[in-house]
């Protein structure tokens, strides 16, 4: 089995969550450091993912001054000088409500799908290495996953694996088929929610067959059609002279014939379809000349260029309404049209791109806020129009 999580489900509560959170926090305090943050919640997960986003940042933080051009960053004296730096921040986190909020409530979303669906966390984690080393990566990490931590512990220093993250995600895979059976239930993990605020499973998630398990019911379903006409054909049979003529047989097999003939048209007909993406109506077309020049115009002009990863720069709520209002509540599909439009070479091509595949295949409105909002994003991301 797997599961489908309801996305404006996960979205409320991961925000109410860290608001009822905060409003007992903050009711008396001004600032969370690191130490309180650990101990903030019942879930020791939760607690730090929080951590881990803010090592996220200061990762950010980091690679925006190696790309200094006037200093060594390779040199050993400044490599520990950085790591003792690292040290005393770590040590001196001091945040206020109006900055925590966010990173709680995007700790909470992310640590109930690590328990509903720790194949698809894992393997956006590994998708964050893939222009490093995919071991360095999981191994800097590791401390962070508290919840179905077995899926990537025993792929770190494996030998056998190689550094692609296609290798490390088929391993993650392979690991999770062996292992799923010992994992701690969705229900259990998230049990220690429960006692902050309440999480109604029936509505967080729902469970969906596998394709072998469509596949089992499917054969189940035929050979009952199966039995039921050959019991017809006997019934038919014992009516009559208790001989079928060769005519009744040679029409059942012509119409058997027939049928298949039929479905594999159907299928091919349907394969063909589904591999073309809508073409969006001239009306639904987004043009990306005026669309540059909207906003070049407004505020944003000074943060065009300032987005590496499309990913990587979307907040809770961003991520949330996009995946709902774009892209028919499927985060796997974001996440796909994200790292596309990440390897587009200009602003041009990024919204031909999003012409081309979403916006008529999803019935973007391209004056809507969501829609707007985003190619504001992709605006950032690139600093010439191309």
């Amino acid at each position: 089995m797997s599961v489908k999580i309801n996305s404006k489900y996960l979205e409320n509560y991961a925000l109410e969550f860290a608001k009822k959170v905060c409003d007992q926090y903050f009711s008396s305090k001004q600032y969370i450091n690191g130490a309180e943050i650990l101990r903030l919640t019942s879930s020791k997960q939760v607690n730090f993912f929080v951590i881990k986003s803010l090592f996220e940042a200061w990762q950010v933080e980091l690679e925006k001054l190696k790309s200094n051009p006037y200093f060594d960053y390779r040199d050993n004296s400044v490599y520990h000088a950085l790591n003792e730096f690292m040290n005393v921040l770590s040590r001196s986190i001091k945040i206020d409500r109006e900055n925590f909020e966010p990173l709680l409530g995007e700790a909470v979303a992310f640590s109930i799908i690590l328990a509903l669906d720790p194949v698809s966390f894992f393997r956006g984690e590994i998708d964050k290495a893939s222009r490093s080393s995919v071991n360095e990566f999981l191994k800097s990490n590791e401390k962070y996953y508290k919840w179905n931590h077995i899926l990537v512990a025993n792929l770190i220093d494996r030998a056998g694996i190689s550094q692609s993250a296609e290798a490390y995600k088929e391993a993650l895979q392979l690991n999770f088929g062996q292992q799923k059976e010992v994992l701690d239930s969705p229900e259990n993990l998230l049990s220690e929610l429960q006692g902050i605020l309440y999480l109604d499973f029936d509505i967080l998630f729902e469970r969906v067959p596998d394709k072998e398990e469509v596949l089992e019911d499917e054969v189940g379903h035929q050979q009952e059609v199966t039995m039921e006409s050959e019991e017809s054909k006997d019934i038919l049979e014992d009516e009559s002279t208790g001989v079928a003529s060769e005519e009744v047989q040679g029409l059942g097999e012509s119409s058997e014939e027939g049928a298949v003939d039929e479905l594999e048209e159907e299928i091919e007909r349907v394969e063909v379809v589904t591999s073309q993406y809508k073409v969006a109506h001239a009306s639904q077309i987004i043009d990306p000349l005026q669309a540059w020049e909207k906003f070049e115009s407004e505020q944003y002009s000074v943060m065009k260029g300032t987005i590496s990863d499309l990913s990587e720069n979307i907040g809770i709520n961003q991520r949330f309404m996009f995946t709902k209002e774009l892209f028919d509540g499927n985060p796997d599909l974001m996440k796909h049209a994200l790292k596309s439009i990440d390897q587009c070479d200009s602003f041009m091509s990024a919204i031909h791109l999003v012409n081309e595949r979403y916006v008529g295949e999803l019935a973007w409105d391209k004056n809507s806020e969501a829609v707007e909002e985003f190619l504001q994003l992709v605006f950032r991301k690139f600093d010439q129009r191309g």
